[in-house]
């Protein structure tokens, strides 16, 4: 043990709901601070303690730029305290903590909170260019006769925009940009996240059934883990807008009674002539919050706090942009050889869900001598993963993916399941949009 280890103390976080849905109309700092507000209350925290704020968000709302600021100053962070806010698209939850980890090992802060919220039901639609071009162009006019054409010309976009609706010609110039589809596509390599799954179901040769019932699992370990009770204290309780009388207490997207026939039934959503990946065993786009409380050993122990876990290692890591999902393959040997373990001393793992097949994927090349070898310069595979050991309370798949909030409702859910497991070595991991993967090796605290 060393006074500089980094601590985890606890950690909380909102029910995730999908798009659309329960926490649509709540903005993402509001769902920042009501997790944040629930840690303090929780840890008994008092603020002035706290060095700084770091908070994970990917669909930066223009009213809250630095979201980090505004959801720390609601929460009753105090204001000498800085904060700011991080992005590394799906691992942007993950790089807050690798952030206060940096720090708190360093010396140079002793209690850092970490985060991520988002809100994916308000990213925003946005003009398409020559609509957008047309509008600045009637904001810098001065002559009435010079407003009324461009007027004119707006009226006749909204013309052309509707023929595209009605055309299903959504790609039309003058078609509004879908911003969160935009952003879950990779610009470098010209495919979404869900194309880019398709291409390693095909290299692993995994089936859609395969798929389906892996997906049916997730929903089945969700549920039981919600009736059970299980993850209650990891979910904060929401009072909903606008007379509070009624609260959100947990997770709406596990399907209670999901079945391998109704799955079965869903079309391919991202290549519907070959393709094996469909809504059903994708993640859904969610909303919510997770925070966690971090402290150097010295600075708990001073102040009488009894730490969850400890922060063995971490890495991030690049692969090509297409195979983005097999990111954890890539990073995790690189936190388990900085925490001094290999997979086999690992007894708990938190894989996140993106799709059914980028996890399978994943647990293929973990368990692959030639994937190793060929792809990651290393002498054998990193190592199997039990599937009994991963996602045990359910993935992303049944719960959600709220991309800037994930990285840390991993390491929450993991922290929590390795003390009542007694396991002492943990793996949270996770793909990353754009060709990278993310890990983090937790040591459970006696």
């Amino acid at each position: 043990m060393s006074a500089r280890d980094v601590v985890i103390i606890d950690g909380t976080r909102t029910p995730f709901a999908k798009s659309g849905t329960a926490l649509k109309k709540i903005h993402p700092a509001e769902l920042g601070k009501v997790a944040l507000r629930e840690l303090i209350a929780k840890t008994n925290l008092d603020v002035s303690q706290v060095d700084e704020v770091i908070i994970g968000n990917t669909g930066n709302p223009v009213d809250s730029v630095n979201i980090a600021r505004v959801v720390a100053l609601n929460a009753g962070i105090l204001q000498k305290t800085s904060a700011y806010t991080v992005h590394r698209n799906c691992a942007s939850a993950l790089e807050s903590i690798s952030n206060g980890y940096e720090k708190i090992k360093s010396g140079t802060m002793d209690v850092v909170i970490a985060g991520g919220t988002e809100n994916m039901s308000q990213m925003p639609t946005l003009l398409p260019p020559k609509i957008q071009k047309t509008f600045d162009e009637l904001f810098a006019a001065k002559a009435t006769a010079k407003k009324l054409a461009l007027i004119w010309q707006l009226f006749k976009g909204d013309l052309k925009q509707i023929k595209a609706i009605l055309s299903g010609n959504f790609r039309d110039e003058y078609f509004p940009v879908i911003s969160v589809m935009q952003g879950l596509t990779d610009p470098f390599a010209g495919i979404n996240m869900g194309q880019t799954a398709e291409i390693i179901a095909k290299e692993f040769n995994i089936s859609r059934l395969e798929q389906d019932e892996f997906a049916l699992k997730s929903h089945q370990k969700a549920v039981a883990a919600i009736k059970s009770g299980r993850i209650k204290d990891e979910i904060v309780s929401f009072p909903m807008p606008p007379d509070f009388k009624t609260t959100l207490t947990e997770d709406t997207g596990p399907r209670d009674g999901q079945t391998i026939e109704a799955l079965s039934k869903l079309k391919p959503f991202f290549d519907k002539l070959t393709g094996t990946i469909t809504a059903g065993n994708s993640c859904p786009i969610t909303d919510g919050a997770a925070v966690l409380l971090m402290m150097s050993r010295e600075r708990a122990q001073s102040l009488g706090y009894k730490p969850l876990a400890r922060i063995r290692g971490y890495a991030f890591a690049g692969l090509e942009p297409e195979r983005m999902g097999l990111g954890p393959v890539y990073s995790t040997p690189v936190a388990l050889k900085r925490a001094g373990l290999l997979m086999k001393d690992i007894g708990l793992v938190e894989l996140n869900e993106a799709f059914a097949a980028q996890v399978i994927g994943c647990m293929k090349a973990f368990d692959s001598n030639e994937f190793a070898q060929k792809k990651l310069g290393l002498g054998s595979k990193v190592g199997t993963l039990d599937p009994n050991m991963v996602n045990v309370n359910g993935g992303a798949i049944a719960i959600g993916h709220p991309v800037g909030a994930t990285g840390t409702r991993i390491v929450v859910t993991l922290m929590k399941e390795m003390k009542k497991r007694n396991i002492q070595f943990g793996l949270a991991t996770l793909c990353i949009g754009g060709g990278q993967g993310g890990s983090i090796v937790l040591e459970q605290e006696a």
